[in-house]
């Protein structure tokens, strides 16, 4: 079979390459999907660069999330010949098959295509666990969401939207302003570069955000500590800016904010019965057409490094798919 193989680590892509491998043979357990949308998300590039916490041994397989129709499952794990299917683990997605768990697939909603459930997962699921289970979002209180035109950063302001909260999406790039208007239909957009505390409270009538939901890191988290209202949370997703930040603590304990990790991959595998709930919320949200993926582009999987130095340029808005 065909998949994106990674045979060292490089901070070029140099170490990665389409390779012909012997196809993937389930374990006990496990459930054999052909794979007919897998997305590509920023852990895929971090990964292929050892940057990421997580550091599979090379060589292995890229990708992290996956939609396809099962070739071959154990007995009663409630997955049949056929069923499509979208689940997915740390590795192994961008190829023709892949091997998991049962516990790692699940039926997918209603409705959407391949493509579309591949793109959903990890960023929606993130979003849901971050805004709802730990931010506690409530309908009428407003979100502030960092890295919007990314597949997490754009899943949280539709996710917020359809819940009723107002949403400032905020990017460090003005080409994206008018894409984010358009697809992300927020309340308003704010570029996140140098002090932008001052935009967020002339468009909150000096009340600030009850959320702040932040994969980026570095200078705009040390900002957005200013951005948060009393009684708030400031969600930390990730590290995109490549710089993790430091806080003194004396500054939530004056300001009366927490600041909170969102993990959603760990939360669901502490919380297993959790984390069935938020994948059942996310499907029922989707398949009512309340929230609604948004994919960039599509593409073969071989030309996954245009897909991959495509998300390095930051040059896309929303998900990349990639196709077997």
């Amino acid at each position: 079979m065909k998949a994106v193989l990674v045979n060292r680590l490089s901070p070029d892509l140099s170490g990665v390459e389409l390779a012909q491998i012997p196809q993937c043979k389930p374990g006990e357990g496990e459930v054999l999907v052909r794979v007919r949308a897998a997305s590509l998300n920023y852990p895929d590039l971090l990964m292929t660069q050892g940057k990421y916490q997580f550091k599979p041994e090379v060589p292995f397989i890229s990708g992290l999330e996956m939609a396809g129709d099962v070739v071959s499952a154990p007995e009663g794990c409630g997955l049949e010949v056929g069923d499509r299917v979208m689940g997915g683990a740390k590795t192994g997605a961008f190829a023709q098959y892949i091997a998991l768990p049962a516990a790692s697939v699940r039926h997918m909603p209603a409705g959407i295509s391949f493509a579309q459930a591949a793109a959903m997962g990890a960023a929606y699921h993130t979003a849901y666990v971050a805004l709802v289970e730990i931010g506690g979002l409530e309908e009428g209180q407003t979100v502030l969401v960092h890295g919007a035109s990314g597949g997490v950063g754009l899943a949280a302001c539709d996710l917020a939207r359809a819940l009723g909260a107002k949403v400032i999406a905020a990017t460090h790039r003005e080409d994206k302003i008018e894409p984010l208007e358009r697809i992300a239909k927020p309340d308003a957009v704010i570029l996140n570069t140098g002090r932008f505390r001052e935009q967020v409270s002339e468009l909150t009538q000096g009340r600030l955000c009850d959320l702040v939901y932040d994969p980026i890191g570095g200078d705009v988290f040390d900002e957005s500590t200013r951005c948060v209202t009393f009684g708030g949370k400031l969600l930390v997703i990730g590290f995109v800016s490549g710089r993790i930040p430091e806080i003194a603590v004396n500054i939530p304990l004056m300001k009366g904010f927490s600041v909170v990790g969102a993990r959603a991959g760990e939360y669901a595998r502490r919380f297993p019965e959790r984390g069935k709930r938020v994948a059942a919320a996310v499907g029922e949200l989707v398949t009512a057409g309340r929230i609604n993926p948004h994919i960039d582009r599509t593409l073969p999987l071989d030309k996954w490094r245009d897909a991959f130095e495509a998300m390095q340029r930051g040059e896309i808005v929303g998900k990349i798919v990639l196709e077997p």
